[in-house]
């Protein structure tokens, strides 16, 4: 339960945005991050195609980090 996922967008080293496992939607942080966000919750199946990153990415590949260590 505490694997996050995250993925963000930088733009001359900042952030601008962030898709957030556990707020569950894009996040912004600059104006033009913030319209970005907004353009892209409204797509439902970008949304839960990101939510389910956090189970096929990071739990299939925290089963293999804490085998190797």
């Amino acid at each position: 339960k505490d694997i996050q996922y995250i993925k963000s967008y930088y733009y001359n080293k900042l952030e601008t945005n962030r898709f957030d496992s556990n707020v569950g939607k894009y996040v912004g942080y600059t104006a033009a991050g913030v319209r970005q966000a907004e353009i892209w919750n409204k797509d439902t199946s970008d949304i839960a195609a990101m939510r389910a990153q956090r189970e096929a990415y990071c739990l299939h590949n925290i089963g293999i980090d804490y085998q190797t260590v």
